[in-house]
Order: C-alpha cells, then structure tokens, then sequence
C-alpha cells in the first residue's frame, strides 16, 4: 500500500508468484511497530512538510497514511469489513488527525495485538478493497512497517533498525512479488542494489527505493 504509483499488488493476484499466497508462517508484527513507535517520538512539528522516499509523500503525508493502514490492516486480521467505495483515500497531511502523536502508537498496538491470533493467518479477509488470504494479507501488513518506518528514519535524520525476521520476511515477500523480467516490483521499479549488500538495503531496493537516499533537510 505504497502509493509511489496507482497500481497496487493487492489489485494484481494473478501476477504474485503462488510461494507467497501458500506462505502459512505467522509472524511476530511488534518488533517493526515497536521501532516505528520509537521513530515517531522522534518527528517534530517543523518535519511535517520535508519530502521521504515515497516521492508523493511529505512526513505529513506519511503519518495520515500510517494512521489509515494501521486500521486497515487491523481490521484485516479480524475479518472486519468496513464499506470502501473508490478505493483508500488519498493520504495528506491536511486531514492528518491532530492526537496522531498518541493515536497512531495505539492503533500500532491494536494492529501488533489483532494478528498475533492465529486466525487472523488462516483463510482469506479483505484490505484497501481487495480478497486475498489472511496469510498474504499478513506479510504486507509487515512491509507496511519495515517499508513505512525506514522513509520515517530517513526522512526526519533518525537511525532505522530491523530484526532479522522482519527483514528476511519482506525480503522474501518482495522478491516473490517482483517481476524480475521487467524489472518491477510490487510497488514501482525495482533499484538497483548489489547482491551483496544488507539484505534490508536489497528489501528497499526492491521497494522501488534508492538505500542510499537521504533528505536534503537532513543531510
């Protein structure tokens, strides 16, 4: 659910490799929510209008955008459907609630809370609109937070970190998710990286962007 461009993988089930859909492992979503907490107490008022790596988006932007999938994605775990017409919302600083700063952390945790339920991995559930299985919807909802809380860290100067199950598991997710032919990936064209690079630099990467990109405000 990165909007670095309209398409969307979750509109495109035919062209996701069958090694993602058959993946039935549960993951643990609180190491990368609990980074993305920290990350947050770390943006200020002044960061809201810098640009991050998601070239449609400002901080501002992003935190709108957070704030809609951390429900999206909760609401997927428990099978919640909620009326969508049109598609998500476009995110924007403008409707950016003003208690993101307390709503967002708890809205993580209820996201972390709702998929740790074994259920939450079985059958299929419904995210931005779309069917597909619970287990899939899982794995994105991870790359969400990795993806998500590394153009944070960028964005606004601070470190980034990533347990090595969480990188592993995006890794994977984006690699099956690539088409390696065209050269691109679920959520734009894939950057370059060496193959030997930090397999989180390579997840990036293949999440159509640049490791080595830093914010001009903050270089």
């Amino acid at each position: 659910m990165s909007f670095r461009r309209p398409s969307s993988p979750y509109r495109r089930p035919e062209q996701r490799r069958a090694t993602v859909a058959e993946s039935t492992a549960i993951l643990d979503l609180e190491p990368p929510a609990r980074q993305l907490t920290t990350l947050l107490s770390g943006v200020t008022d002044d960061q809201l209008s810098a640009r991050t790596p998601c070239e449609e988006y400002t901080v501002g932007d992003l935190l709108d955008h957070l704030m809609g999938l951390t429900v999206a994605f909760r609401d997927a775990a428990t099978k919640t459907s909620r009326p969508m017409s049109g598609g998500p919302p476009k995110a924007s600083v403008a409707h950016l609630d003003a208690d993101w700063r307390s709503r967002l952390p708890a809205q993580l945790d209820a996201l972390v809370a709702a998929w740790r339920d074994p259920g939450a991995w079985e059958g299929t559930t419904e995210v931005g609109g779309v069917t597909l299985p619970g287990a899939v919807a899982g794995q994105f909802g991870m790359n969400e937070l990795v993806i998500h809380g590394w153009d944070l860290a960028r964005a606004t100067g601070q470190p980034f970190e990533c347990d090595p199950r969480s990188t592993e598991a995006i890794f994977a997710l984006l690699s099956q998710s690539a088409d390696a032919d065209r050269g691109e990936g679920p959520f734009g064209p894939v950057v370059d990286v060496p193959p030997d690079a930090p397999l989180l630099d390579r997840a990036i990467g293949l999440s159509g962007r640049d490791p080595s990109w830093t914010s001009r405000a903050v270089a």
